[in-house]
């Protein structure tokens, strides 16, 4: 599933591609959607408004990571969880300026769908596609 001229240009492309993946660094990993993810958690402590602003903060933290890193190596899930963790600013921020209705769990639901909606893009795209795309 890989594209190229064999299987040995696959392997050596992989392994150039890999070297540049933020995503198999652990302090790349971590400082990217790590240390974001937990403090998207933390954050949900905090009132509505101020949750809201650091749950965009770290959408956009990590969208533009995931950005990157798909231009940087060819990351083929980050060319698609970047642009929903960017999307999902939107109902962070609808829910946070009260256009929608706050229930008991709409925070938790938002935020089990962008850290368990992203891992659920990471294993379909890199399983119908591969890991890394030119």
């Amino acid at each position: 599933m890989s594209r190229g001229s064999g299987a040995g240009m696959a392997l050596a492309n992989n392994g150039t591609q890999g070297a540049k993946d933020w995503a198999r660094s652990p302090g790349g990993y971590l400082i990217a959607w790590g240390i974001p993810s937990v403090i998207l958690v933390a954050a949900g402590l905090l009132d509505p408004a101020p949750r809201a602003l650091v749950w965009a903060g770290v959408l956009v933290w990590m969208g533009a990571g995931c950005l990157l890193n798909a231009r940087r190596c060819g990351r083929t899930h980050c060319r698609y969880t970047g642009p929903y963790y960017l999307a999902m600013i939107v109902p962070v921020a609808l829910l946070g300026a009260g256009v929608l209705a706050p229930g008991a769990w709409a925070w938790w639901v938002i935020a089990g769908m962008i850290l368990l909606g992203a891992k659920v893009i990471w294993l379909v795209t890199e399983g119908l596609w591969g890991k890394y795309r030119p």
